[in-house]
């Protein structure tokens, strides 16, 4: 007999799939510049220029020391010039001890998950918060305890975290910039959210872990700083992918930094080789290990998605739609013009515009829209916001005449 929860996870694709093929279908139909599809986030400038001089340097060197397996963690030299990068950018003293080399932030979350809970666990998360956090939590055993956002801001509602954490709660998900909101955590924020896991932590007699996962960590916009969460809070663990700062999201390569004065390091440090090992997630590409040995504070140019943000949210804001200003990343949250965010995003699929509703991110009531796209597909899209507008608009003065 199959596992019946891998069946019902492979047999229905996440909602972000699902529109993200159904917009496959339609441009295939109508026209690739008639569907405005701003489902995926699927980095829109290209690598920068370093990237490909990189792998075109190291094509050249000999396969079979190119091509090979690196230790499990990833090759020392690699993990020593990303500990140098952080240490020179955070003020950090890491070394190559304390990185461990993945293929991505997935591998990265699933691996910390892995080696920290057990089954009866609880993990705490903030909405709204990417949705694959769930299932990532529950193939461990354990249970996913959302926190709702303090509104219109966006930022933690400190007073419902601390209610949410419990004796069964082994570690805190924190994302920011974050998925799909945008919105950067604040100094303030981080400051009320290590105090409250320090007073816990003591309280129950046992280490609460923060998680932080930050693939959008150097998209960020207006002079924004985003805190480096190790400085904050010691039991940190760091996940973090190349995907988004040097728009690869397909190389599948990342990092996690475990610093040694996380409590227990002495077997934490194992339990991510371990869980790695148990995962299939050992030995991340060669390759792009080296790429990211020659790239390693290299980023892509973001003005472009600077320009989309002010663009897509501007047009929006005129036309009368509420946006939640992003700081960082390359979502806009926007309200939904009725309280069901699925039918909002089904209604505007007649005008083919594609957008998320953000029921799975745990924040119904708004969409998400990735601005990840050409310049003359926001332009373009605008005429096809301004008709669903007005359809509401229409709707509301018909109901209030009856």
């Amino acid at each position: 007999m199959i596992s019946q929860e891998c069946y019902e996870l492979g047999s229905k694709s996440s909602v972000i799939r699902e529109i993200f093929s159904f917009g496959l279908k339609r441009k295939a139909e109508v026209g690739e510049d008639k569907v405005y599809d701003f489902s995926l986030g699927n980095p829109s400038i290209p690598a920068p220029p370093s990237v490909k001089r990189a792998i075109l340097e190291l094509l050249e060197e000999p396969a079979e020391s190119l091509h090979a397996y690196s230790p499990a963690p990833g090759d020392p030299k690699m993990r020593a010039i990303v500990a140098d990068s952080l240490n020179r950018r955070f003020g950090e003293t890491f070394t190559a001890e304390n990185i461990f080399m993945t293929c991505g932030a997935a591998a990265s979350l699933s691996i910390c998950l892995k080696a920290l809970v057990n089954p009866g666990d609880e993990v705490v998360t903030f909405a709204p918060f990417f949705t694959e956090y769930r299932c990532w939590v529950e193939a461990m055993g354990a249970s996913l305890e959302v926190v709702p956002p303090s509104v219109p801001d966006f930022q933690v509602d400190t007073d419902a975290f601390e209610r949410a954490i419990s004796a069964k709660t082994k570690a805190v998900i924190v994302n920011t910039p974050n998925n799909p909101s945008g919105v950067v955590y604040s100094e303030e924020t981080i400051k009320k959210l290590a105090a409250i896991l320090v007073r816990k932590s003591e309280e129950y007699g046992s280490p609460i872990y923060l998680i932080t996962d930050e693939p959008y960590r150097e998209i960020v916009y207006d002079g924004i700083q985003v805190p480096y969460l190790t400085k904050y809070y010691d039991n940190t663990l760091v996940c973090y992918s190349y995907s988004k700062s040097l728009s690869l999201p397909g190389e599948r390569i990342g990092y996690i930094v475990i610093p040694d004065r996380i409590a227990d390091y002495e077997h934490v440090s194992p339990a991510i080789a371990g869980a790695a090992r148990v995962l299939g997630y050992v030995c991340a590409p060669s390759l792009f290990q080296q790429v990211i040995g020659k790239c390693v504070d290299d980023t892509g140019d973001i003005n472009a998605y600077r320009h989309n943000r002010d663009l897509l949210m501007g047009g929006l804001e005129r036309l009368g739609y509420t946006c939640v200003p992003p700081q960082g990343a390359f979502y806009l949250f926007v309200k939904a013009l009725e309280p069901d965010a699925c039918a909002f995003c089904e209604r505007a699929k007649k005008y083919d515009l594609l957008l998320v509703p953000s029921d799975d991110f745990g924040c119904p009531g708004y969409v998400r829209i990735a601005y990840c796209v050409s310049e003359k597909t926001i332009v373009n899209a605008m005429p096809a916001f301004e008709k669903l507008m007005t359809e509401y608009k229409e709707e509301d003065i018909t109901s209030s005449e009856t």
